[in-house]
């Protein structure tokens, strides 16, 4: 595996896809009993925005810097965004950008638990660095499609598992992907599972739509944001969240949420997208 994730911290999918994770640990919070967070996909766990990579490509520069520059002096933005921001900002005074499990670390309470997974091992390292002293966190350098079948389901009986692949197999990974998710609500039916995905082509991602559709979840939803039109399968144009068994009201909080995000740093011709694919009945 080729990718690193320092060439695109903080860019416009890191921003969509950290501010739905912080809104779905709220919603966990939310009940006194504990929780468990599977992320399937964890990197390194933060990251210097001036790093050489980072400067290479100055995506965060038209993701999480320009929506924190957009935001100054508003004052009625909606709860998952101020949250989105409150929970970054230390972070991009100090020249750095959290990555999920950072900030999945940081919602946690002393009685919930956080499983992280990577496979490459400079990253891993880091990983197990950062969360050394943290009893809460545990560490695994390992395959995340694989701790899907190993790690659950978890003693918890609540909880949310993150998955965000690098999608080095462009379109061939969406059928790892189904495969892993199918596998995993079969073993924790009742959990909340998150799939970060990459919009290029839309087109091209109607069987993913179909095949996720009709996964074994009680409700299916797919928040999107695009900085650039969908009509180029040559460049990142915006991606989105698969959430399966979102919580309650998730929809609205992100209704909300979406239309900011578009405004600060999506496409103006077309930037958000919330739609069911599956919704409960009742």
């Amino acid at each position: 595996m080729n990718y690193d994730h320092a060439f695109h911290a903080g860019n416009h999918a890191d921003v969509l896809k950290h501010l739905v994770l912080l809104a779905l640990l709220d919603a966990l919070a939310r009940k006194p009993t504990p929780y468990f967070v599977l992320d399937t996909h964890a990197g390194q766990g933060e990251y210097a925005l001036q790093s050489r990579q980072a400067t290479v490509t100055g995506e965060a520069a038209d993701g999480a810097l320009r929506l924190a520059a957009w935001s100054k002096g508003r004052t009625a933005l909606s709860p998952a965004l101020t949250r989105y921001l409150d929970a970054v900002a230390p972070f991009l005074a100090a020249g750095r950008y959290p990555g999920s499990p950072r900030l999945s670390a940081a919602r946690l309470r002393p009685e919930d638990r956080m499983a992280c997974c990577e496979l490459n091992p400079e990253p891993a390292r880091q990983l197990k660095a950062l969360f050394a002293r943290d009893p809460r966190v545990g560490v695994h350098q390992r395959d995340g499609y694989g701790a899907l079948k190993a790690l659950l389901p978890p003693r918890e009986k609540r909880g949310l598992v993150l998955v965000d692949p690098p999608y080095e197999a462009q379109l061939a990974e969406f059928d790892q992907v189904i495969g892993a998710l199918r596998d995993g609500l079969a073993r924790w039916p009742q959990g909340i599972f998150a799939l970060w995905y990459p919009i290029k082509l839309r087109r091209a991602l109607a069987p993913f739509f179909r095949r996720a559709a009709a996964l074994p979840a009680r409700s299916v939803l797919l928040a999107e944001l695009m900085r650039h039109a969908d009509d180029s399968p040559l460049r990142l144009n915006g991606s989105g969240m698969l959430l399966l068994n979102p919580p309650w009201k998730l929809d609205q909080a992100l209704r909300q949420a979406l239309p900011e995000l578009a405004q600060a740093i999506g496409d103006s011709a077309r930037g958000w997208h919330l739609e069911w694919l599956r919704q409960e009945s009742g």
